[in-house]
Order: structure tokens, then C-alpha cells, then sequence
């Protein structure tokens, strides 16, 4: 299984220089591009548009893309029709597949988005300008920078904190706290759909298996395909010491819930 929804907008946030809140605003395609681009350095990134706002905006960007793509033989089908339409599922395997290809090609270095896309147009998704060159190793940015509290000011003779300054404060606190907040529950919110949705997956795998086992017992008893099946029913029902099987009522919901997210 490749990287989590979390890991991925980490990753692809430091390397490029954005700040993408969930996988779908990769549908665009530019994101794509540029990371192609951190791997050879010569896509056409005066091309590639990251303020789009709709599907036939993003043509040129996977055209881009695409030229690369054949420019370097990279063997692999572009699922632009699918990509475009700016879903999940199909974004999260397509992200996946390119980190693993990033992880295997990448030459090493510092690689700076920003001067990459000679300062042209960053989009909604797109951080300050005023960072510098990027780390290769997909490196974390320094959690909660920014969110340091001020000192408060005090007054030169008392020490005393002034009136106006502590509510000043108070409030730019709230603000902050809640800004954090709205944070921690999109990234709950991203993380049990996620859940939601690989539990839908090996549900499925348990149903399919079952019917396999008992299809096969009742037509060809001893069956050699039987102790693999059996082998897999058996990883999908181990558990760790601690853990109890919740009751089906507390079982999460159909995955099929989250295959058409958009943003």
C-alpha cells in the first residue's frame, strides 16, 4: 500500500511550494507537471497554468504533462480524462504511482519550485513566494510555524499589561485557536474517509474470499486454490493483542460514500 492522503499533501506541499488542503487539487495537472519537472528540470513550466479554475483549463497543463512523459519514455498511462475530473480515488492512485516513480528517479539536490515558475501565476493551492529552495528528501515543514502568541506590551512605567493590548491579543488568540481547530477536524475529517475507504476495500476481499471457500467446498472439496484463500481469510481476520472487534453497528460506513469528493 503507498503513502496515506496525509503523508502525500506533505510531501507534494514541500516539494512544490504549495499549500493543498486535499489530494483532488492535483486535478489541475500542474502539481504533476512539476514534479516531473524536480526529476529532469526541463518541462515547460512557463506553461503550465496553477490559478486554473476549470476542466478545459487544465488541457494545457497535462498537455505539458504528456510531452514530458513521452520526452523521457516514461512508460505509463495518463488517465487525464479521469484526473480532471479532479476525484479522489483516482488522484490518490496516480499520486501514489508518481512518488514511487519520484522516489526511484529523483536526482538529488535542492530543487526551487518558485524559480522554476519564473514567478508566473502560483493559484489558490500556492505558498508565499518568499521560500527558498526546496529540500529533496521530502522534508516536513516546522509544524505550527507561525503560531507563536506575541508578548504582550506592556507599559514603560507599571510593567502593568495595557487594557487595549490584552484584548487585542485575546482576540488574535481566538482567531489563531480557532484557525488550528478548523484544521485538526479537515485533517480528522480527510483521515476517516480514508479509513472508510480501504475498510470498504478489504470488506469487499472478506465477501469475495468467502464465497470462493464456499463455492469451492461444495463443488471440489481439498481444492488446491483452498489454503491460499484460506490464507488471506486468515490475514484479513488477524488481529493485534489489545484489539476488539467493534460491533457491526459501529462498523464504518459503505466507502462508495467517498468515491466521487471533490473540491
Amino acid at each position: 500500500m503507498g503513502e496515506s492522503r496525509t503523508e502525500l499533501l506533505a510531501w507534494i506541499n514541500d516539494l512544490c511550494n504549495l499549500n493543498y488542503t486535499k489530494i483532488e487539487h492535483a486535478g489541475t495537472g500542474a502539481a504533476y507537471c512539476q514534479i516531473m519537472d524536480s526529476i529532469f528540470g526541463d518541462v515547460h513550466m512557463n506553461k503550465v497554468k496553477f490559478d486554473t479554475k476549470h476542466e478545459y483549463e487544465y488541457v494545457g497543463n497535462y498537455k505539458v504533462l504528456q510531452h514530458t512523459f513521452n520526452k523521457h519514455k516514461v512508460d505509463k498511462v495518463v488517465p487525464v480524462d479521469k484526473l480532471m475530473k479532479c476525484k479522489f480515488q483516482d488522484n490518490l492512485e496516480f499520486m501514489q504511482w508518481i512518488k514511487r516513480y519520484w522516489d526511484q528517479n529523483f536526482p538529488g539536490g535542492a530543487y526551487d519550485p518558485m524559480a522554476r515558475r519564473k514567478g508566473g501565476p502560483r493559484g489558490p493551492g500556492a505558498a508565499s513566494a518568499s521560500s527558498g529552495m526546496r529540500s529533496t528528501a521530502g522534508a516536513r515543514r516546522t509544524a505550527g510555524a507561525g503560531s507563536t502568541v506575541r508578548s504582550t506590551s506592556r507599559t514603560a512605567t507599571g510593567g502593568r499589561v495595557s487594557a487595549g493590548g490584552g484584548s487585542d491579543q485575546s482576540a488574535s488568540m481566538i482567531i489563531e485557536l480557532n484557525k488550528q481547530i478548523s484544521e485538526l477536524k479537515m485533517t480528522v475529517d480527510g483521515l476517516e474517509k480514508e479509513r472508510d475507504f480501504y475498510f470498504g476495500k478489504l470488506r469487499d476481499i472478506e465477501i469475495l474470499v468467502q464465497e470462493e471457500l464456499d463455492a469451492a467446498e461444495q463443488q471440489q472439496p481439498g481444492h488446491v486454490e483452498l489454503p491460499i484463500m484460506k490464507e488471506i481469510q486468515a490475514i484479513l481476520y488477524s488481529t493485534e493483542e489489545g484489539f476488539e472487534v467493534p460491533p457491526e453497528d459501529e462498523i464504518p460506513g459503505d466507502h462508495n460514500d467517498y468515491d466521487d469528493e471533490t473540491f
